[in-house]
């Protein structure tokens, strides 16, 4: 499928674990020494600053629910996320996360009920206007359930298939992707 023509009308769903910063296998990120971007995710959020109107962060954290991390230590490392981006040019609108350790959980990706919460936010949000990019098939499922089209990043399941129902294109990493747009 050919990616659409962006301007900003448009929406950037981007998840964070895998996408924006290196996934921690069977583990989570719990304090800022444990954030690692992704190799040029920076310059990635530089280029989708410029393209899209809004730009939003969906991630599950399960591991508030799992009493590892609090609300507060989560919002520190996105504090000084959004602090590393800003010298590239980057930025993030707003970043939902849901900390529910139950799968079911409508807020929890693939549920609609992060980007609902950011439609309700923000109204001109059109979901047929809208990209999810994200490295699991909940997150393909995410962005399909709401009619997204969907950017599928292989940082943690490299093997899976491409054609795939799930996934609208599929680069190698975020920057890929800005570059593709740019």
């Amino acid at each position: 499928m050919q990616l659409p023509l962006i301007d900003n009308s448009w929406t950037l769903f981007l998840d964070r674990d895998g996408v924006i910063n290196e996934e921690i296998r069977k583990g989570y990120v719990l304090h800022w020494d444990m954030f690692k971007f992704t190799s040029g995710a920076e310059e990635a959020l530089g280029i989708f600053a410029r393209r899209f109107g809004h730009i939003v962060v969906t991630t599950n954290q399960r591991c508030i629910g799992k009493g590892l991390l609090t609300t507060a230590g989560l919002q520190d490392i996105h504090t000084r996320m959004l602090a590393a981006i800003a010298p590239h040019g980057g930025r993030i609108d707003r970043i939902y996360h849901c900390p529910d350790v139950d799968s079911n959980s409508p807020c929890r990706k693939p549920q609609p009920g992060m980007g609902l919460q950011a439609q309700q936010d923000f109204p001109e949000i059109d979901f047929a206007r809208s990209i999810m990019v994200g490295n699991t098939l909940s997150d393909m499922q995410f962005g399909k359930n709401l009619g997204m089209y969907t950017v599928f990043i292989p940082s943690t399941l490299p093997d899976l298939p491409f054609p795939h129902p799930l996934q609208d294109a599929r680069y190698e990493s975020l920057l890929h992707f800005a570059r593709a747009i740019q």
